[in-house]
């Protein structure tokens, strides 16, 4: 009997531990997994997304809250973060400071791939919201421009 409610409660817990994690790694690209562990180790709080082509993985490390994108070949494509505007280098918040007073940062993040870093700001006003994409380190490029309505 000791032996049963032992084997339950040991599933139970594995059950929940794989609830609380996301997706569990058993499900997700295996190539991926093992690139992921060996990339970063020292990762906790790990969160597992199959997609189709390629698997998302939401972890932290150094309490920061970041995404590891893999491909179906257990390469990593790109490490993402979510940032705060003091964390952009000199020459792209100059600019911005500069080039769009009247305007607030609604989100700002941080894509390195292709040993190569981009940086994403969503920039609103009352009127519209607008999408820059860095252009180097020390410009921004218009990714996209949105009118608002009533409803937003």
């Amino acid at each position: 009997m000791n032996k049963i409610i032992l084997s339950i409660a040991t599933v139970l817990m594995m059950g929940l531990s794989a609830f609380a994690n996301g997706t569990d790694e058993t499900d997700v690209n295996q190539l991926a997994v093992k690139s992921f562990h060996k990339d970063f180790g020292n990762a906790k709080n790990i969160r597992w997304e199959q997609k189709t082509g390629y698997v998302k993985v939401e972890f932290t490390m150094n309490d920061q809250v970041l995404y590891a994108y893999y491909n179906n070949d257990g390469q990593m494509t790109a490490v993402v973060r979510n940032i705060v505007s003091d964390q952009l280098p000199i020459s792209l918040l100059t600019p911005l400071k500069r080039d769009y007073t009247g305007f607030w940062i609604s989100d700002l993040f941080e894509i390195a791939a292709d040993e190569q870093t981009t940086y994403y700001v969503t920039l609103e006003n009352a009127d519209k919201k607008i999408v820059l994409r860095s252009n180097g380190i020390d410009s921004w490029e218009v990714y996209s421009k949105t009118k608002k309505t009533a409803e937003q």
